[in-house]
């Protein structure tokens, strides 16, 4: 198998699994039904990852590690503090059904982030994406004291801002599921002002490109 297969047979892997961790859970998900929805004998999956939580944890960076990107990439393309937190918030509700699916696999099992691993794949994973959820919140801290010194955003703390903020974020992903009842349109008005508020942003957000 050329390294171009092999990405690509490892890209589905990380889709089928995100998408059965997503729906049914991580612990409800058997090794064998992931192989199945790729077709391949579950043997196979051992070329691309060393076990189950082996791939959850690269799932939880690759979460992580989009966040990161995007928060950089929308900061960045705007000068005034405050034109970039909304389009911040805007641009959090900018996803798809299968990131939406990656954002609850993070949200339901980030605390497995904590627990050191025997296996050193394992470890390095873990570690990866450990280390990448601090750069996110360092990431929001720094921009959010960065906003409060020029006086877009009241005085406070940072740090504990950005955890506020990104709280009250992932507490979406706790209940929402894609084509529910309630529709995404709705869910990023509602938790989007409230974002804003926090923020002292009252103003309504902007809608995501």
């Amino acid at each position: 198998m050329s390294s171009t297969q092999g990405n690509v047979k490892r890209s589905e892997i990380l889709a089928a699994a995100t998408e059965r961790f997503g729906r049914d859970g991580y612990e409800t998900t058997k090794w064998a039904d992931i192989a199945a929805d790729v077709g391949v004998g579950p043997t196979a999956l051992y070329h691309y990852f060393e076990s189950k939580q082996h791939c959850l944890f690269v799932i939880l960076d690759e979460a992580i590690q989009l966040a990161l990107a995007r928060f950089a990439g929308v900061t960045t393309a705007h000068r005034e503090p405050a034109a970039a937190l909304r389009a911040v918030v805007a641009d959090a509700f900018d996803v798809t059904p299968h990131e939406v699916q990656r954002l609850r696999v993070l949200v339901a099992e980030h605390g497995l982030l904590a627990v050191p691993r025997n296996s050193p794949r394992e470890e390095e994973a873990r570690q990866i994406a450990r280390a990448r959820t601090r750069a996110l919140e360092l990431a929001w801290s720094g921009f959010l004291a960065v906003a409060m010194e020029r006086g877009d955003v009241p005085e406070g703390d940072p740090r504990l801002l950005a955890r506020a903020l990104l709280g009250l974020y992932n507490s979406i992903w706790q209940w929402y599921r894609p084509h529910g009842a309630i529709a995404l349109g709705a869910v990023s008005g509602f938790y989007g002002m409230r974002m804003l508020a926090l923020l002292g942003l009252p103003d309504a957000p902007a809608t995501a490109a």
